[in-house]
């Protein structure tokens, strides 16, 4: 029987998604606490790999039991998040279509990136804390050269080995917004403190959200204009891009399959 398991996991604690030798991985951890319970290997399949310290909500992964094994689907919920560590959370298991297939079935995947100005202790472990102001106009401008069909090699980290680095982008965007410990206990805020990146595409490349961040910042900061990010996607060379962002401030945030 295969099951589909909808999960959220901080990245903080892992060396990214996929099982690494001698590293602790969200995968890794899953497998183990599958064959804890079924006494068998068990293989858990992701809607995409995420690096060390991204994170994720509403993660979407599969795997199959063997017939012989019988635990209902809420029990191996239940059971699963009291074997996982506390920086895993599984939402829902449920019973899925033979066919179904968590990385190839998506038809898009979305990221949020988060950035804060203002000295905040708790936004720290989730958020990029930027000492210099961004023009988000601009951004905005330069993160429409994203839409559409390109190739993103420019955005690809050294040594992936895609078959392809085509990806079809369909939203990118930044906005402001205000996160709960503003709204419901009042600490101290300035208008555009907290922005947001949201990004949506079909696929991406490894590394791709963070160099893309990284290169609208420095649209942001007015070290280059707009049409810039334009110019990156056509030359296709990554040492022309902007440097990585950290992956803490990195979400992994849903999956579509219609």
């Amino acid at each position: 029987m295969r099951y589909i398991i909808r999960l959220s996991y901080d990245g903080s604690a892992f060396c990214g998604w996929q099982i690494q030798n001698n590293d602790e991985t969200v995968q890794g951890d899953l497998e183990k606490a599958l064959k804890t319970l079924t006494g068998t290997d068990v293989q858990v399949t992701g809607a995409g790999r995420t690096d060390s310290d991204v994170n994720a909500i509403n993660y979407i992964a599969h795997f199959e039991l063997p017939d012989k094994v019988r635990i209902e689907a809420a029990q191996l919920c239940y059971k699963l998040n009291a074997i996982l560590p506390r920086q895993i959370a599984v939402h829902e298991v449920c019973e899925t279509e033979s066919g179904f297939h968590a990385r190839f079935d998506a038809r898009s995947r979305e990221y949020h990136y988060f950035i804060h100005f203002c000295k905040d202790p708790f936004c720290e472990r989730f958020s990029y804390r930027m000492r210099y102001p961004l023009d988000i106009e601009r951004m905005n401008a330069a993160a429409a050269h994203l839409l559409g069909e390109h190739d993103f090699s420019c955005f690809e980290k050294t040594g992936g080995n895609n078959a392809t680095s085509i990806c079809t982008v369909t939203e990118a965007g930044w906005s402001t917004y205000r996160p709960d410990h503003v709204t419901l206990m009042g600490y101290p805020y300035a208008e555009g403190s907290y922005i947001v990146f949201r990004i949506k595409a079909n696929r991406f490349l490894r590394n791709m959200v963070r160099a893309i961040v990284g290169s609208l910042i420095e649209v942001g900061r007015g070290k280059q204009e707009p049409g810039w990010i334009a110019e990156l996607i056509e030359k296709g060379n990554r040492s022309d891009a902007g440097s990585s962002v950290p992956g803490k401030a990195l979400f992994f945030s849903g999956a579509s399959y219609k």
